[in-house]
């Protein structure tokens, strides 16, 4: 049996964001329609295998008793300066955004979301972009989209994701993964902004939509719920502007 961790290169411990991250570097320096390199088809369906069965609970709990009870590997421990305190002691903006990834990587998703809400709204010019790199923002940005989405906050959610996917556009970073981003962003607008949160922020997100290049038909959709908004607060002419759009596209 093989060793999946060692696969994909990460600790026996590591959290389902450093995995997924993991699968996605090795996947796009192996995949053979981005390498051009059939040779490596072997080890590029290992870090598929790899990473289904760690993505995967039940699979990952089964894996770990059945290779490293047999291997008799025990759990590297952790160091003995505690950086989740030293940053909880921190009140500066830098701070505080690496308090967020980092309590979202080490399986404490709650405080990570409840934090990354609290600068949101306590401070005006927070942004998590400003204190990582661009790889970083990318990556971890996505896995706290997903945090958010799993506790209704779809309107943070949808805002962290538009800056990934303007990201994207200027420099491809997920490449092969790109079109899981663009599915769970319209799925966010499809299924979780029209009367679910406010018409105002509702109106807001499919304006932002629209600057996202996302097609045709996706723009006559965002036109049509901008119409139906626009129709709710009793703005009449702004609701026929924006249907009369939606039928030209």
């Amino acid at each position: 049996m093989k060793d999946f961790y060692k696969i994909l290169g990460v600790r026996q411990d590591a959290t389902l964001a450093e995995i997924k991250r993991a699968y996605r570097e090795k996947a796009k320096n192996l995949h053979p329609d981005l390498t051009g390199d059939v040779s490596r088809r072997d080890e590029f369906d290992e870090v598929v295998k790899a990473y289904r069965v760690l993505s995967d609970l039940r699979q990952r709990s089964i894996f770990d008793e059945s290779f490293f009870v047999k291997m008799h590997v025990k759990k590297t421990q952790t160091d003995s300066f505690d950086y989740y305190k030293w940053l909880s002691e921190r009140d500066d903006d830098e701070s505080r955004a690496k308090f967020i990834f980092f309590t979202l990587m080490h399986q404490k998703e709650d405080e990570a979301v409840a934090e990354f809400k609290r600068m949101q709204t306590t401070r005006a010019d927070f942004s998590l972009k400003n204190y990582f790199t661009r790889e970083d923002f990318m990556d971890y940005g996505y896995i706290l989209a997903e945090e958010l989405v799993i506790r209704g906050e779809y309107y943070d959610a949808f805002l962290l994701l538009e800056q990934i996917i303007k990201m994207e556009y200027s420099y491809s970073y997920f490449y092969i993964f790109f079109p899981e981003v663009l599915d769970f962003t319209m799925n966010i607008l499809k299924r979780n902004i029209d009367g679910v949160i406010n018409d105002e922020l509702a109106l807001d997100v499919y304006e932002r939509a629209l600057d996202l290049n996302l097609g045709k038909a996706n723009d006559r959709f965002f036109l049509k719920k901008m119409a139906e908004e626009y129709h709710r607060i009793g703005d009449e002419a702004t609701s026929e502007f924006c249907f009369a759009q939606s039928e030209k596209l």
